[in-house]
């Protein structure tokens, strides 16, 4: 059903505003000529929810290590 796709796409977006002006933007660039609409949203609205975001990363933070300024005798 739709709205499993929606609540599993909002995970990664912040209101359903937001999450609405996406897969919309989405439908249009991917849709293809004979198919149905519905079809190519409930694709992108699945995309959504088994993708990670692009300012998320699984990779482990590195974390700085201060160097002291040295100074002449």
């Amino acid at each position: 059903m739709r709205s499993d796709l929606v609540f599993g796409a909002l995970t990664h977006v912040k209101n359903r505003y937001e999450l609405c002006q996406l897969a919309s933007k989405a439908t249009r660039k991917l849709h293809k000529p004979n198919t149905r609409l519905q079809d190519t949203t409930n694709e992108v609205l699945d995309r959504f929810k088994d993708t990670t975001p692009l300012g998320e990363t699984s990779e482990v933070p590195v974390h700085k290590v201060e160097v002291q300024e040295r100074r002449a005798a």
